[in-house]
């Protein structure tokens, strides 16, 4: 019985009908629909009103135009497959000039995995200085030109990804730039990301929309909801935060401590110490105050859940 299981059967036994409830996102009224467009056609000024809807956001033309930014001369490569091998054999021999000029051409020839290294190298500083507005607008043509792209695919993963580091960049906007902080916006981002392309971090920042009632109403059912969903993927923030969830109840959620306890030790074993500390520390916490009897449960479903997913065929 994998993990998923586990938790379905004991939420069953205790909510009873209750786990219908907030096992769907009906309440909110927003479904898998694409955001609004989110490119403009040129790029405003940093002080110019936006015009539009309210709480709407002029975002940048594709990266490769000329007015969203200067790019490095590019290189006569035959192909976009061709400069994604030339950034490969450049990133390994160490020559970071070339690497980025390839990965520029096979960006502005489409190639989705370079547009989405090229933000993410934006946004960190990885090989290039680090530019928030690069990396958003890099994003932002990966989202308003791929939203249908196919779950689960190569493809949809990058996208997926592209609209959580765009619900990110609405989240706290860009100093200096004309991404502005817009919650709604955010919801839209995290939401099409958690809803159609199923990915986790997503997922994890939706339920913690939900949790703080921020671009939609507080709402701890609907933040459990996509916590789980999270954290049955794996990503340890959401597993340490649905362990919590379960550990506290309250707000229609019903205390579940064996349950929560076991998120908190699967957090704990997939978290990075260097960036999740957070997380170690919460599960000592958690585990220093909970009774013998909860703990030894909740080894023992570990243990359970371990065993099962030892059995199971390969494939």
């Amino acid at each position: 019985m994998r993990i998923s299981d586990l938790t379905i059967a004991a939420f069953v036994l205790v909510l009873g009908g209750q786990q219908a409830a907030w096992a769907q996102d009906s309440a909110s009224g927003r479904g898998p629909i694409p955001p609004r467009p989110i490119p403009g056609i040129a790029l405003p000024e940093p002080d110019a009103p936006q015009s539009g809807a309210a709480g709407a956001a002029t975002i940048a033309p594709a990266p490769n135009a000329p007015t969203a930014h200067t790019a490095l001369p590019l290189a006569p490569f035959s192909s976009a497959r061709d400069a994604i091998k030339a950034w490969m054999r450049d990133s390994t021999a160490g020559d970071k000039a070339g690497a980025v000029r390839a990965l520029e051409y096979a960006a502005a020839q489409g190639h989705l995995t370079a547009q989405f290294k090229l933000g993410r190298m934006y946004a960190g500083g990885e090989g290039v200085p680090t530019n928030d507005l690069k990396a958003f607008e890099y994003f932002s043509k990966i989202a308003d030109e791929n939203a249908d792209a196919t779950p689960g695919t190569a493809d949809g993963r990058i996208v997926g990804g592209a609209f959580v580091a765009l619900g990110g960049y609405f989240m706290d906007g860009i100093k200096g730039s004309y991404v502005k902080p817009n919650i709604d916006r955010a919801f839209d981002m995290f939401h099409y990301a958690a809803s159609y392309f199923g990915d986790p971090e997503g997922q994890y920042n939706l339920g913690r929309l939900y949790m703080n009632g921020q671009g939609t109403r507080r709402d701890a059912r609907q933040a459990a909801r996509w916590m789980k969903l999270s954290a049955e993927k794996g990503y340890a923030p959401a597993r340490a935060v649905f362990g919590e969830l379960l550990l506290r109840g309250g707000e229609g959620l019903p205390r579940q401590p064996v349950l929560g306890l076991m998120w908190l030790s699967l957090a704990r074993e997939s978290a990075d110490p260097a960036r999740d500390a957070w997380i170690i520390e919460r599960h000592e916490v958690a585990f220093a105050s909970a009774s013998a009897s909860d703990r030894t449960a909740a080894l023992a479903l570990i243990e359970r859940q371990q065993v099962a997913g030892s059995r199971a065929p390969q494939r």
